[in-house]
């Protein structure tokens, strides 16, 4: 290695370890679904599967919160505000989130959720001076809001089975519960509702219209409560039908206003006053729960956003089209794109270019041609999606091209060869084009498009002229061998196939078939990966394996070397993705697992319980290598997060070294040194030409340094030089930074 400068006289190698600290998480969801609005003077809070939101009504402005802004709760299901103005939300995992608009600050009761009780769910929360009353899926508990604690519950109910569902609760002189199993109501002069002998009960044979209570409320001076098939009063003994012109309709919600009954049935919101009923609104879509102010009116949770009904307006935050993404890729300009689903499940696909979602489907873009579309990936400027039998989608500078049965001679499925179904792609070093299929009736399992529109068509000789099917994830390594993945029951696995270059030849095409029998772990392939060495990693249902000599396929007598990553022994892989340093980002169904190059250190794991991540579930992953942005989605929501792991640069131009002055004091020190090229060395020397420490950035465009010198104390305080150089020791690039020792 060539000498950078003279007064470098010592070359002892301190290697640094990569740091892995996550910063900047954001969390991605469609809140259209609403579960539960609450209104106060400037606005209303909404509850959504998706997280919640606040609209002002002032600016018409939007202020979400979600896992990554502090929630613990990620599908939320109920909402109230106390009497100090702080949000109450209630989740579906017996979360309960409170929210302090004033310091922005979030607070966090886990005791329902760290319960015995299954499931748990937040039902409904009602602020009534200094109590919340929660209803959940167990009974009903009582909290101190001042305190935060849980104080009482109550989950036996007369001859009721015991833990059973609350939907709603009404406090007025004692306490009335509508159940699952009828009403339960305080008897007079009782304080024990921890016992079943202090409540009355009340079911179908005491008047009740349906066992199953939505919604318990006082209107002028009766007690009324929605059914799911029709609505009933009580008179203070049993229970009598009220307004019979519902009987045998489900009523989800009733809200008093003034001495006005709404009560909403389906997709109507209905309006009872002074004994007229009358038609108050109606929706082309389900309506929920409903709230009122005095500034916005009635406003309806709906599966469209909470409708303001005096103008019929669907009030929701940008997000994207559904909590669906089944597929997720970032293209060259740092657009994340997003496809749906499969079949009648697909809603088309979309697009977040950071500051706005755009939504993708056959109404208003119908060049597409189909809405199912379930994987994604990019190459340069062109955006690359597979559907569900409507073969797939190319768009290229906003210009929209579909290939299918009728425009090229792929062939569907065996049952309807019109029904073409695109796994997946990928592109050899010549730039063609090769696209996987899910089930090709003809046999012609890949197909090949040049840079000049030429088709060709390939059978894989390892198939042995049988049918397969469930062809899936596809990779082209640096022998332009493709290889993909069967879920085919009947030869489930890893193949390869290799045309040689000759696109009309067949006889020398190279093919073949692994599975467990030959080295895997398991027979169930779930997502293969091409690393930065160009060992191709198998993730299947019982960990990960790696072939490092994948190009011996082409020879004569293949002898492949097919390891076990012992740090993913007996896991469930469900996808994978690599980033700039080699790391490997691991999706399973118990969260996200980072390992190093090579697989031999477990550097983290990511869940539900201990980062912003909604679920454990991952469905997919893909990184933005020129911002090292980590995305992931789960089975709820698209989560990301910023890591140092950046594309490296391909020559130096200038080194940005931070923070400046570098504070030594013993609490997380980290110089972090950015602007480098691939497998920098760098040198810490001081302003006397000594050198201080030297080690060998992780492989990316980033490296860090520990304020330690090479015999592992801290430096003095004083001016030094960072000096970074290619591996050649042929360009070098110097910058200065200020440390101060405390």
């Amino acid at each position: 290695m060539k000498r950078i400068t003279a007064v470098l006289f010592v070359y002892l190698f301190n290697y640094l370890v990569f740091p892995q600290s996550l910063g900047g998480w954001q969390t991605y969801t469609d809140m259209k679904n609403i579960t539960a609005t609450k209104t106060d003077v400037n606005g209303f809070w909404a509850a959504s599967s998706g997280g919640a939101f606040f609209y002002n009504k002032d600016d018409h402005s939007y202020k979400t919160l979600r896992k990554s802004d502090g929630l613990n709760g990620a599908q939320l299901s109920a909402v109230t505000i106390d009497k100090n103005n702080n949000v109450w939300f209630g989740s579906q995992e017996g979360i309960i989130d409170i929210y302090n608009p004033v310091d922005n600050s979030i607070k966090s009761l886990l005791d329902i959720y760290n319960s015995d009780k299954n499931p748990k769910q937040i039902n409904e929360l009602t602020a009534i001076g200094d109590t919340i009353i929660v209803s959940t899926d167990f009974g009903i508990t009582l909290i101190d809001p001042e305190k935060l604690i849980l104080y009482d519950t109550y989950f036996r109910f007369g001859s009721f089975p015991s833990n059973i569902r609350v939907n709603s609760t009404l406090k007025s002189g004692k306490i009335y519960a509508g159940t699952d199993y009828g009403v339960a109501i305080q008897k007079d002069g009782t304080s024990n509702l921890s016992a079943p002998e202090s409540w009355n009960v009340y079911e179908t044979t005491d008047g009740l219209p349906s066992n199953k209570i939505e919604k318990v409320i006082k209107y002028k001076d009766s007690v009324i409560v929605a059914t799911d098939a029709g609505l009933s009063y009580f008179n203070g003994t049993n229970w009598n039908s009220f307004l019979p012109q519902y009987n045998n309709i489900n009523i989800s919600d009733l809200l008093v206003v003034n001495d006005t009954l709404f009560i909403v049935n389906n997709n109507k919101v209905d309006a009872y006053y002074n004994g007229i009923l009358t038609n108050y609104f109606s929706a082309s879509v389900p309506l929920s729960k409903i709230s009122y102010s005095s500034s916005l009116g009635l406003l309806i949770g709906s599966s469209g956003g909470a409708i303001e009904a005096r103008n019929a307006a669907s009030l929701y935050p940008n997000g994207p089209a559904a909590n669906r993404f089944l597929g997720i890729n970032v293209d060259n300009k740092g657009n994340l794109w997003c496809a749906s689903g499969i079949d009648v499940s697909g809603i088309g696909f979309y697009k977040y270019d950071g500051q706005q979602w755009i939504n993708y489907n056959q109404t208003n873009t119908p060049q597409i041609q189909a809405n199912s579309y379930f994987t994604v990936k990019s190459f340069g400027n062109e955006v690359l999606f597979g559907s569900w039998g409507h073969g797939f989608l190319s768009i290229t500078n906003n210009t929209y091209k579909v290939f299918y049965v009728n425009n090229t001679n792929m062939k569907g499925i065996l049952t309807d060869p019109n029904f073409l179904v695109i796994t997946d792609f990928d592109k050899d070093s010549k730039g063609n084009l090769w696209v996987l299929n899910y089930g090709a009736s003809d046999g012609k399992t890949l197909s090949m498009l040049t840079p000049d529109s030429t088709w060709y068509y390939f059978t894989v000789p390892a198939f042995f002229n049988q049918y397969i099917q469930q062809n899936m994830g596809m990779v082209i390594d640096q022998y332009d061998t493709k290889w993909f993945y069967s879920k085919d029951p009947n030869k489930p696995g890893l193949f390869y196939f290799n045309e040689n270059g000759t696109y009309t030849k067949t006889s020398d095409d190279v093919s073949g078939y692994i599975n467990q029998s030959n080295g895997l772990n398991d027979n169930t392939v779930n997502s293969i990966l091409l690393d930065k060495r160009g060992d191709l990693w198998v993730g299947t249902g019982l960990g990960v394996n790696v072939i490092s000599n994948n190009g011996s396929v082409l020879s004569s007598k293949p002898a492949l070397s097919i390891s076990n990553v012992f740090t993913l022994r007996q896991q469930t892989i469900n996808c994978m993705a690599v980033d700039p340093i080699n790391q490997k980002w691991i999706g399973t169904n118990q969260g996200l697992l980072l390992i190093n190059s090579d697989g031999t250190s477990l550097l983290a794991t990511y869940d539900s319980k201990n980062s912003p991540l909604p679920s454990d579930i991952i469905r997919s992953i893909t990184i933005d290598d020129n911002s090292g942005r980590v995305y992931v989605a789960t089975d709820a929501a698209v989560t990301s997060f910023k890591t140092s792991a950046i594309k490296p640069q391909d020559s130096f131009t200038s080194l940005f070294v931070y923070p400046s002055p570098f504070i030594l004091d013993g609490k997380n020190n980290q110089l972090t040194i950015s602007g480098l090229v691939i497998d920098s060395d760098i040198k810490i020397v001081s302003i006397s030409g000594k050198l201080i420490s030297e080690f060998s950035s992780p492989g990316g465009n980033v490296a860090f340094w520990n304020g330690k010198d090479m015999n592992g104390n801290f430096v003095s305080s004083g001016i030094y030089l960072v000096i970074a150089f290619d591996k050649e020791g042929n360009n070098a690039v110097a910058g200065k930074i200020a440390v101060i020792k405390k």
